[in-house]
């Protein structure tokens, strides 16, 4: 069994100045991240209305199955023209952690 997380740390438009405006723009990404079957959740930069912090959790049997699915969203992710993706942290966890 692997486990693959990644942390996806989002610069959201300029009119993002109300904590509704970023829910605005988070809940969707939420909600299509959801779509394959991933845990997601905002799980930082709670606090800055033009930035987020979106977390994803994949299970998988094989290695290759958990990063193809974390690639899937971090592809969506990349690809939505009205935010930006400024960095992707990832980490695998396999059978020996």
């Amino acid at each position: 069994m692997y486990t693959e997380t990644a942390i996806f740390d989002l610069l959201l438009p300029g009119d993002s100045h109300s904590l509704k405006q970023k829910r605005s723009y988070v809940r969707p990404i939420i909600a299509m991240l959801k779509k394959f079957e991933v845990s997601v959740a905002e799980v930082g930069l709670h606090d800055l209305h033009g930035r987020a912090q979106i977390g994803v959790a994949v299970v998988a049997a094989e290695a290759s199955q958990a990063r193809a699915v974390v690639d899937t969203c971090e592809n969506q992710v990349a690809g939505r023209p009205e935010i930006e993706l400024l960095s992707v942290k990832r980490r695998l966890y396999g059978e020996d952690d």
